[in-house]
């Protein structure tokens, strides 16, 4: 099992702060959730059933011709790759691990670079892994500059794959409007952005052959039915996310200012997340750790992530506690 943030209750044992005087920063996720509201006894009671509408609830919100419901985007992770036979594969590094790992186990070539490498030599792939924008880089990509690398690798049955989980800040940069082209899949998530990573719930964006192919791989009710339900109304309430959209952003430069402001000046950021290269990156990590403050640290390149903080006074902690470690 790869190394993930999130892990709240390995740091509770490990510095024997308790679990509520912990401020987590290690994900990306993000802390203004969407509001769950009461979930109806039938989604409990009823097996899930594919034409509900959440199907259509996500075309419309990711502009999609064809999508398909994943238990989160590492279910279509570790499955698209069983759809191919050996590859060549290129995957962005930094990024998210899980990716070049899939990949591997499922006996392919597997190059990680960074993406100007990957990018200036498209010859050498049949398939290429993105992240955009990137986790934990912060890589972003010019979607038609994409659609002509996809349009390359297409050309010989490739595939051009583009994990957008932390794409929905900046919905208008996402390639999921052109995914009815052979060889273009794009993976959403609605944990990041609508702060429901606890329902383990995505989708996939391609071609219908391809989601075709997918679904019998995954097999049937790959989301539990309340799932479904909490999905279908977070995706149509569009006045919600323009709220959240504009409020991660603010958020998002106050933590690149306040970090720059402690000697942290972000190498990379997102709307979810600032990405900090530091050669003391696992002291640091450690050092805020003993505060009860939990990040995400990265050994290669050494590097911390922060998510963001939920409120004031999350802030006025955060800041505090650099002020210590960073003398």
């Amino acid at each position: 099992m790869l190394e993930h943030g999130g892990r709240l209750h390995r740091a509770v044992r490990e510095h024997g702060i308790p679990l509520e005087q912990w401020l987590d920063l290690s994900t990306g996720i993000s802390p203004f959730g969407w509001p769950v509201p009461a979930i109806p006894s039938s989604a409990w009671h009823r097996l899930p059933e594919d034409d509900d509408g959440l199907v259509d609830a996500a075309r419309a919100y990711y502009e999609a011709p064809h999508v398909v419901p994943v238990a989160g985007s590492q279910a279509a992770i570790q499955a698209l790759p069983l759809l191919r036979g050996p590859s060549r594969v290129g995957i962005i590094a930094p990024g998210y691990a899980e990716h070049a790992h899939a990949w591997e186990r499922a006996g392919h070539r597997v190059e990680r670079h960074a993406a100007e490498t990957l990018l200036a030599h498209l010859e050498r792939w049949d398939v290429l892994v993105l992240i955009h924008p990137n986790n934990p880089g912060g890589d972003g990509f010019d979607p038609q500059d994409l659609l002509r690398v996809h349009a390359e690798l297409a050309s010989r049955g490739g595939w051009l794959l583009v994990d957008e989980a932390f794409m929905d800040v900046t919905p208008h940069e996402s390639l999921c409007r052109y995914t009815d082209r052979d060889g273009l899949i794009v993976l959403r998530s609605v944990g990041k952005f609508f702060g429901l990573a606890g329902a383990r719930a995505g989708f996939v964006c391609a071609a219908s052959a391809l989601l075709e192919n997918l679904q019998e791989k995954l097999g049937p009710w790959t989301l539990s039915g309340p799932t479904r339900y909490v999905l279908q109304q977070a995706l149509h309430d569009r006045d919600w996310q323009a709220q959240a959209r504009s409020r991660l952003l603010s958020a998002s430069r106050q933590l690149a200012a306040l970090l720059a402001g402690r000697g942290l000046a972000p190498t990379a950021s997102s709307g979810l997340f600032q990405w900090c290269r530091h050669d003391d990156a696992s002291m640091l990590h450690h050092a805020l750790a003993k505060r009860g403050i939990l990040t995400r640290v990265f050994d290669v390149p050494p590097s911390l992530r922060f998510g963001l903080p939920p409120d004031d006074a999350a802030f006025e902690r955060l800041d505090a506690a650099l002020t210590e470690v960073m003398r």
